[in-house]
């Protein structure tokens, strides 16, 4: 089954460039896995990822995220039986 990744960032703060480096990780990473990835124009300070639909990540909730948080969360989604080597160690923050 292929996904579906949409990242919606918020134009007025100038998000795009952090956004797009983003997409370029997941594309990178989930490249068989994914069957499209979005890049959302957004207001208001927004900084939401979802996969099918569905938000794994809000930047109002969570803050800006670490592409290595990312990619745990949308492997989870996408392929969780697939390791995702140095990633998949949790953050000094995490821990």
């Amino acid at each position: 089954m292929s996904h579906r990744v949409e990242i919606e960032y918020c134009t007025q703060c100038r998000w795009l460039p952090r956004a797009a480096w983003l997409a370029q990780e997941l594309l990178t990473t989930f490249e068989t896995e994914l069957e499209a990835l979005a890049l959302k124009p957004g207001t208001g300070g927004v900084f939401v990822v979802r996969v099918d639909g569905e938000p794994v990540w809000d930047r109002r909730e969570q803050g800006f995220p670490e592409p290595t948080a990312v990619k745990r969360l949308v492997r989870d989604r996408v392929a969780p039986e697939r390791s995702l080597g140095h990633s998949d160690k949790p953050a000094p923050s995490e821990q």
